[in-house]
């Protein structure tokens, strides 16, 4: 068992490292040039955020293997010598909420603070409105938690008269389980509908916030985790049927780009027209909705370029760039088939084992059961690979559903073009999500994450919320999650294997 123990802590360290070394490399790649050498705090915060999100997901299975490491000790205090995971969860939930209420709506804030003022007046600046957002915030929620900040948990009253010690047993059975059955109902397989009631307690302020974000989450989760489950998988695939077969000719080159630059123009005359209008003090909604076409124009016009320079190669060595790129597709194509199997694995399995009642079979559970038995960590490890997968879905659902989504702007991430304030904005999206996908996870593989400290965490609070419990017993979000996959998957097989044509000329709103 120690040396359980040793490796435990071993593989979640160097997993810690891992994890902070590629948010470090994605921040590099991802970062615009503009931000270069410059605004460090909020690459901070988006380091930070980013590897919280994932040692959270990675920690539902650490806590498995944690169990796990306990599970065969000779003497009561052997389970002290693993790691105490309820404090570390504690710990991540606290930082989570930090980063999401308070830290990156002052990043964000700051960054997008006036550039002329000094350092001290942005930080001023971003206070106040950071102070304005957590007034409101907190006001919201103590009225919520003063109104329906409660839980009704179902019980069943049992009970039983006492007796002397009998000197034999035969005069009770099944049928008569209770001393004076005919007054009393001790069995709770056997009591009538009436023994039921219900035990109304006030939740904790902190668990209620918990669960509040856990619920918005879950929104989110439903929606951005739904799309992406299926277009993370068939992005990759229909990428590589859509590729480009051959490089194209000098002169249909010179053609393509002759058309490029003179939308480049077009576009760099709407954005000067556009910054006269600003400083004429109109930005009413006409204004708004064209900055939002330049903007959509201006990301068309990125994306064909790259298009073009990716079928016609220059330089010495194009043959060499573009056998690279073949492999490249060649690469989607595979990670896209093996990324299917796994979306097609999960979404059976939450029809089988969360919406059919009772459940069909614990499916996935079975499956990493199967693997611990094979090898100590092996099951563990495909546990955290689905896990991940399902935060991997999430982000592939946000970036695919466009600018706009209801009330939220979804700021895009580009590599080599991504803002600070967007890479923030992006970060407190998955930090916000991650929360659901655990609680997602843990519900997912009761079976198999039974006895963890996560499962005591979240315990039947959550599910026993007054006003909130509903979308839990009636598997609201677990529904919406399988009907978007469902419709995601009908409209990549109708339009998914279409190539995107590109606009050439566009005009603005007047």
């Amino acid at each position: 068992m120690g040396d359980f123990n040793l490796a435990l802590v071993i593989v979640a360290v160097v997993v810690c490292v891992i994890v902070f070394l590629v948010n470090v490399y994605l921040l590099v790649n991802y970062q615009h040039p503009d931000d270069a050498n410059q605004a460090y705090f909020p690459k901070f915060v988006v380091v930070l955020g980013l590897s919280v999100a994932a040692i959270s997901i990675l920690m539902l299975p650490a806590d498995v293997a944690n169990r796990q490491a306990c599970r065969q000790a000779i003497y009561n205090g052997a389970c002290n010598l693993t790691l105490p995971m309820k404090d570390l969860w504690l710990a991540v939930y606290i930082l989570d909420a930090l980063l999401v209420f308070f830290v990156i709506p002052f990043s964000m804030f700051y960054y997008e603070g006036d550039q002329d003022k000094s350092v001290g007046k942005r930080i001023k600046s971003a206070l106040l409105w950071m102070v304005t957002t957590a007034i409101v915030c907190a006001l919201l929620l103590g009225i919520l938690y003063g109104l329906v900040g409660k839980v009704d948990f179902t019980v069943r009253h049992l009970s039983s008269s006492t007796t002397s010690f009998p000197s034999t047993w035969t005069t009770y059975s099944s049928s008569e389980q209770c001393i004076g059955s005919g007054v009393h109902q001790c069995s709770a397989y056997t009591a009538s509908p009436s023994s039921e009631k219900t035990w109304t307690m006030r939740t904790t302020f902190p668990e209620y916030v918990v669960a509040l974000a856990t619920i918005v989450g879950s929104v989110l989760f439903a929606i951005f985790g739904g799309v992406g489950i299926a277009c993370l998988p068939l992005g990759l695939i229909f990428s590589f049927i859509r590729r480009p077969k051959a490089v194209i000719t000098r002169s249909q080159y010179i053609k393509e780009a002759t058309e490029l630059g003179k939308k480049a123009r077009e576009l760099k005359k709407a954005a000067e027209a556009l910054r006269q209008e600003e400083k004429s003090g109109s930005k009413g909604r006409k204004f708004r909705k064209n900055v939002k076409e330049v903007e959509k124009e201006l990301f068309q016009l990125e994306e064909d370029v790259k298009l073009l320079e990716e079928i016609y190669p220059q330089g010495e060595k194009a043959e060499t760039t573009w056998a690279l790129t073949v492999l490249g597709y060649l690469a989607k194509l595979v990670l896209g088939i093996l990324g299917l199997i796994v979306s097609v694995a999960w979404v059976a399995h939450i029809i089988i084992y969360l919406l059919i009642d009772p459940p069909l079979s614990s499916f996935l559970n079975e499956v990493f059961i199967k693997l611990d038995d094979v090898w100590g960590l092996l099951g563990t490890a495909a546990f955290a690979f689905f896990c991940f997968y399902l935060l991997l879905a999430v982000i592939a659902g946000a970036m695919m559903l466009g600018l706009r989504l209801v009330f939220i702007t979804i700021h895009p991430m580009k590599w080599g073009a991504t803002l600070m304030n967007s890479f923030l904005f992006n970060v407190g999206l998955i930090l916000l999500c991650s929360i659901s996908v655990i609680q997602f996870c843990s519900t997912a593989f009761a079976y198999y994450a039974q006895a963890t400290a996560a499962q005591e965490i979240f315990g039947h609070t959550l599910e026993s919320l007054r006003g909130i419990k509903y979308l839990y017993k009636y598997n609201v979000f677990q529904i919406a999650f399988v009907v978007l996959a469902g419709l995601t998957f009908v409209y990549y097989a109708a339009f998914g294997w279409r190539r995107k044509k590109p606009t050439n000329r566009f005009q603005l709103s007047t």
